[in-house]
């Protein structure tokens, strides 16, 4: 366990419809796992406890994290942040997306130890001049009813509560000390993206 005077929580936001991917991506294998188990156990290390946020939470049942699904449904990515953040004990939580083959523990441990002295609400990384508010930190006190009100003005971008609260950015020059190719912000939405995303695997032999 990543070892904090507070307590932290993992959020893996698992609501996608894959339509782009033509089958459920969240349980395609790497190295005999599902994506979407990959990423947990990627997580699990590094925070005190593991929520999933999903909209057919009964897909999940053996998987060891507590599932939540959406307070607003049918609001897209903004509602599944909301719901896990909802339900998130941890005064931040890291937040990331169930289609992110190479999660790398050590940028996100470097992000925790940056965020826990910040007086900021979001702790989110740029690359090649975007954002990436799915591999973020949030503050949850702050967030949930900042997103909440974005939800109820019909907002469903995820970064449509952003301007409400403080945000710090992590630079692309920070990033790149742990992350010199930006491969954890690599997103599984094609069947494209997931070839390459087996050649990389099979070349790096990530474990």
């Amino acid at each position: 366990m990543f070892m904090q005077k507070r307590m932290w929580s993992g959020i893996v936001l698992a609501g996608g419809n894959s339509a782009r991917m033509g089958i459920d991506k969240r349980f395609i294998t790497i190295h005999a796992q599902p994506l979407v188990v990959w990423v947990i156990e990627r997580l699990r290390a590094l925070v005190d406890e593991v929520i999933v946020a999903a909209l057919d939470p009964a897909l999940f049942d053996g998987i060891a994290a507590r599932v939540v699904t959406d307070v607003y449904p049918g609001r897209g990515v903004l509602a599944g942040l909301h719901a896990g953040l909802a339900a998130a004990q941890g005064e931040w939580a890291v937040v990331v997306a169930g289609d992110m083959p190479f999660l790398n523990p050590t940028l996100l441990a470097a992000m925790m130890r940056l965020a826990q002295d910040s007086e900021a609400d979001i702790f989110v990384p740029q690359w090649q001049g975007n954002l990436e508010p799915l591999h973020a930190l949030y503050r949850p006190s702050v967030c949930v009813p900042a997103a909440e009100a974005a939800l109820q003005a019909g907002k469903r971008r995820i970064v449509a509560f952003y301007p409400d609260v403080r945000v710090q950015v992590m630079p692309q020059d920070e990033i790149v000390r742990w992350d010199p190719e930006g491969r954890s912000f690599l997103n599984v939405n094609t069947p494209e993206d997931w070839s390459l995303a087996t050649r990389l695997l099979e070349q790096y032999r990530l474990t």
